[in-house]
């Protein structure tokens, strides 16, 4: 099994950004003990600070992939581009934040890509990722 994780903006700086809320763990370090503990598992990774780069990996994943999951960071909330390309594609896509943004600002409770997506896994901290990978490998999605 193949599955892409791709993260949007900002997440770059976990291990570092609001420890109070994101953790003080690195993605880097925490993607480690992913593959460790998915040993069968391929993961492919990448994180991009711009619009059209998760576009264009979406786009590109669908075809090398059996799932994505996708933090789409604060695109969540804006980008009707990374909707629809969410909507092209047949691949399962699982949207994960790492926060409960319902527990957060107002403007953080409005999803424009969660009805394009198979499943949703917010508040849950880094392990959302694990419970997307969960999902896949028992074919839950």
């Amino acid at each position: 099994m193949v599955i892409t994780i791709i993260n949007g903006p900002n997440l770059n700086l976990l291990g570092s950004r609001e420890s109070s809320i994101y953790g003080d763990k690195t993605f880097e370090d925490f993607l480690k003990s992913l593959k460790k503990s998915y040993s069968n598992t391929e993961f492919i990774y990448y994180q991009s600070n711009i619009e059209g780069e998760i576009v264009d990996k979406i786009q590109s994943a669908a075809s090398e992939s059996d799932g994505i999951i996708l933090n789409a960071g604060g695109y969540t909330h804006t980008s009707v581009a990374i909707r629809d390309a969410i909507s092209a594609i047949v691949t399962p896509v699982i949207e994960v934040h790492i926060s409960n943004v319902m527990a957060r600002e107002e403007f953080r409770h409005i999803s424009l890509i969660s009805s394009a997506c198979s499943g949703t896994i917010t508040g849950f901290g880094i392990n959302g990722y694990e419970l997307a990978v969960e999902a896949f490998v028992r074919k839950i999605i």
